[in-house]
């Protein structure tokens, strides 16, 4: 055995030769074996891997690479979510094509990568923004818009006025763009939708069969799609002929209403703003308050007072005033509510501002009446309606039906369900997206672009020294002749939103170089994705959106998949994080700029004092970030997975720490001295296994199989910091073991090898080099995982409860499967036992084998 020091920088670089040389990790179609597709959220190539994307990608591999040792043809594939803001961001200030510091971040984002050896099967990479992969989306389109999937209309939507685009509700923080940190305005524009709602109940039911993915998520799906129950009626308008109409999900509380409003873009607001200019000035005013239903909470609440009244649809001689509201949005229901303030926060601060009454129509069984103060009274379980005529003493169940069946029998409304759920508006108003195949033609309408003419490229010589979209400035791109009449025409100018580019991707991977978007042969065998790795924060939209466009895919004929679910199993990995620092003068510094001390700091350059600041996520902004290339040039990258997956849970949040990384490395080499330095003899490859076993050997050979049973089921649970547990155990007790006679020689080597197929997913060089130190031909890569003996995992002793008269009165250890009279002498012979007997007779004594022993008296 070699006495070196193991060396990290060349045995990685050596293994990862070998493993890309034979092509190790490439997946092919084969029905006849089990297959497992393992897949992390690919990333968008920013220029540089962080930490995130090295516990990421380092959870999936160790399950690919499990996987691959339990006999599954495993496809891990790797792409890049390429389109994107950035991208034209970076094209204004550094005066670069987009596609040029895109494919220059990829370039530099797949080699750091390659260095962590993960099995991935690059011969499958692809980027979004190449026509190979948007060629085929436009199909997609194309496709869905022929199924009635995508249709275009007017809307409302967060427009970024410095972007200069459209922003999704959740790209619109504290009421500014995500990105410029402009005050986000209400625009309405022409954009395309995706009718996901056709799918809301399904997506909804279908939850509750996805029973591999974490709880949270689901109910945030849940509660995204939002069904409701409730009941569609109308106001009729005193002295007009037209009405108002709403949606409640508690028609019940209806004699509580106190106002009803409507949204600023609702078509009575704009016809009487033609004769108010204050009404006008109210309007836009609500128009420069973005979408977001969060933004809208924290907003004060504000209404403008129209010269109208709502006729009560129980009462025609009860008469609500009518408000233009900034709460209310046309997007929402109908773009009109009646407020009930005495049991809705947000309508008693509205009743309260505006001086309107609030009265209690639901109140604690046994109460005929509360008072209302600063807060609403919410429903309990104990809760019925007063102050309400025919719906008073019905529990809050019973009152929405008697209210719902008088609304119908009144002909004023009736009960429906909706859902929260709008459809997905995939318009961007950018130049670096995948273009929107078709054609607008002032004879025909909207033409779509016909297949043969696919892709629709993005033009090279695009310019951004305008506002807006370089489309749309571009000289030629945008006019064309009309495929159908062969008159003049525009193309579309706006792209696709990129999580259209994200919500099918991982069913290209399954064929990435065919002629049409999807094989469906290799579709049908690959997809679902078995093991779904990612953040927690695309837990809604991304995985939403996905779920959506895996039932278009379906329904127009390009996949089998019966279930219309991408992802049969989710896990979502916790963040990585570490101390911020900051100087005297507050800026933040980096930790390789900081000296630590114990529980103080210093600069490095200066020996100023630096205050250590919050444990918090890893980020650019503060500074406390730390260079995989840098740890992976230091310790290897099998130091920096083993760490990832050793701290702490994978679901959970882990703190980067020198030492921990540190005490990672020194473990690795420990790894590498039980064979380079080991304690006793390891037996020859051939030696003949021994006849009988005992003692030393007897023991390494028991804890090596109890290993192999407990670390299996820890990666088949995600419990790796337990798989890395087990390993640390193991090293101890396997450097213990000091005997040199021929049987523990034996178990040595078959402990060795076994341990180095063990580790092989989490540290898969170091697990290769043991593997070649030992003697053994070929790749450990190609070994199958191992399996424990029975026998030898199976403890020789159990802790037996022993109960009296069904108490626990004593446990007593005694050997596995020991006969039931021997047993029962054992039992009542305990001293506990005796005294809770405490001479009275005894009438049986019941045994569970291995278990319970229960005397009776």
């Amino acid at each position: 055995m070699s006495m070196s020091r193991y060396n990290a920088k060349a045995v990685e670089a050596k293994w990862q030769k070998i493993w890309d040389e034979r092509q190790a990790f490439r997946a092919v179609t084969d029905p006849g074996r089990p297959k497992y597709y393992v897949l992390e959220m690919f990333p968008y190539p920013s220029g540089r891997i962080h930490m995130g994307h090295v516990r990421n990608y380092t959870l999936g591999d160790v399950v690919a690479r499990y996987k691959r040792a339990r006999g599954f043809n495993v496809l891990h594939p790797m792409g890049w979510d390429a389109f994107g803001l950035p991208a034209e961001n970076a094209a204004q200030e550094k005066k670069v094509h987009p596609a040029a510091w895109t494919y220059d971040n990829i370039a530099n984002m797949r080699a750091e990568l390659q260095r962590m050896g993960l099995s991935l099967d690059w011969s499958r990479e692809f980027a979004t923004c190449h026509p190979g992969y948007y060629k085929y989306q436009q199909k997609l389109f194309l496709d869905f818009l022929k199924a009635g999937l995508i249709y275009r209309k007017e809307s409302f939507v967060n427009w970024d006025p410095v972007d200069q685009t459209v922003l999704a509700n959740e790209q619109v923080i504290d009421g500014r763009g995500w990105r410029s940190g402009a005050l986000v305005e209400r625009r309405k524009l022409s954009q395309w939708f995706l009718k996901i709602t056709a799918y809301a109940d399904d997506l909804l039911q279908a939850l509750n069969g996805l029973d591999r993915w974490p709880e949270r998520v689901r109910l945030m799906q849940q509660n995204w799609i939002g069904k409701s129950e409730g009941a569609r009626f109308s106001f009729a308008l005193k002295d007009r002929k037209d009405k108002i109409e709403v949606y409640s999900t508690r028609p019940d509380t209806l004699f509580g209403a106190s106002f009803v409003a409507i949204a600023a873009d609702h078509p009575l607001a704009a016809e009487m703003a033609k004769s108010d200019a204050k009404l006008a000035a109210f309007i836009e005013e609500c128009r420069k308050t973005g979408t977001a239903e969060a933004e809208l909470e924290k907003a004060e609440k504000k209404g403008y007072r129209l010269a109208v009244e709502a006729v009560h649809p129980f009462d025609p001689s009860w008469t609500l005033p009518v408000y233009v509201a900034n709460f209310v949005l046309m997007e929402y229901g109908t773009g009109a509510i009646f407020g009930c303030p005495g049991h809705d926060q947000r309508d008693l601060d509205f009743a309260r501002k505006y001086r309107l009454p609030v009265k209690a129509v639901v109140a604690p069984k046994g109460q005929s009446d509360i008072e209302i103060g600063s807060e609403a009274f919410l429903e309990t379980d104990n809760t019925v309606a007063i102050n309400s005529g025919f719906l008073d003493g019905l529990d809050v169940a019973s009152a929405k039906r008697a209210a719902i069946a008088r609304l119908e029998e009144l002909g004023a409304g009736e009960g429906t369900t909706t859902f929260r759920l709008r459809d997905w508006g995939v318009s961007r108003q950018r130049y670096w997206g995948c273009p929107i195949p078709v054609i607008h033609c002032d004879t025909c309408g909207i033409v779509p672009v016909p297949d043969a003419d696919l892709p629709v490229l993005l033009p090279d010589d695009v310019t951004f020294d305008k506002p807006g979209n370089p489309l749309d400035h571009h000289p030629t791109w945008k006019h064309v002749s009309c495929p159908s009449c062969g008159g003049k025409a525009q193309r579309e100018t706006d792209t696709c939103d990129t999580f259209v580019d994200s919500s099918w991707y991982f069913a290209r991977f399954c064929s990435p170089r065919a002629d049409v978007p999807l094989v469906q042969a290799d579709v049908d065998y690959w997809m679902p994705v078995d093991q779904y790795i990612g953040g927690i924060e695309h837990a809604i939209l991304h995985l939403l959106y996905s779920r959506f466009f895996t039932r278009a895919l379906r329904d127009t004929g390009h996949l089998s998949l019966k279930s219309g679910e991408p992802f049969a199993g989710l896990f979502t990995q916790g963040m990585v994080c570490h101390e911020t620092y900051r100087d005297a003068s507050g800026a933040w510094l980096m930790p390789t700029e900081v000296k630590k001390e114990g529980d103080t700091a210093s600069h490095i350059r200066t020996g100023a004092p630096v205050t250590i600041g919050r444990v918090e996520k890893m980020s650019k902004s503060k500074k406390n970030v730390i260079d995989p290339g840098l740890i992976i040039d230091t310790y290897g990258a099998d130091t920096a997975r083993w760490f990832m997956l050793s701290d702490s849970p994978p679901e959970r949040d882990l703190e980067w720490t020198e030492s921990g990384v540190e005490g990672a490395w020194r473990f690795t080499q420990r790894l590498w001295r039980l064979v380079s330095e080991p304690r006793g003899p390891i037996a020859p490859k051939a030696a003949p296994q021994p006849a009988a076993w005992k003692g030393a050997a007897l023991e390494l050979r028991r804890a090596l199989h109890k290993t192999i049973l407990a670390l299996t089921g820890d990666l088949e649970q995600f419990h790796f910091n337990k798989a890395v547990a087990r390993v640390h155990e193991f090293a101890n007790l396997l450097e213990a073991v000091k005997d040199d006679d021929a049987a523990t020689a034996w178990a040595r080597r078959e402990a060795l090898e076994t341990l180095a197929k063990l580790i092989g997913p989490m540290v898969p060089h170091l697990a290769e080099e043991i593997w070649q130190a030992l003697g053994n031909d070929g790749l450990l890569l190609d070994q199958p995982w191992p399996v424990a003996d029975a026998d030898l995992a199976r403890d020789d002793t159990v802790t037996i409860a022993v109960q009296v008269s069904g108490k626990l009165r004593a446990t007593i250890e005694v050997a596995r499967d020991m006969a039931q009279g021997e047993l029962e002498k054992l039992a009542l012979a305990n001293d506990n036992v005796q005294r809770a007997i405490d001479g009275k007779p005894v009438r049986k004594v019941i045994v569970v084998p291995n278990r319970i022993v229960n005397v009776v008296v």
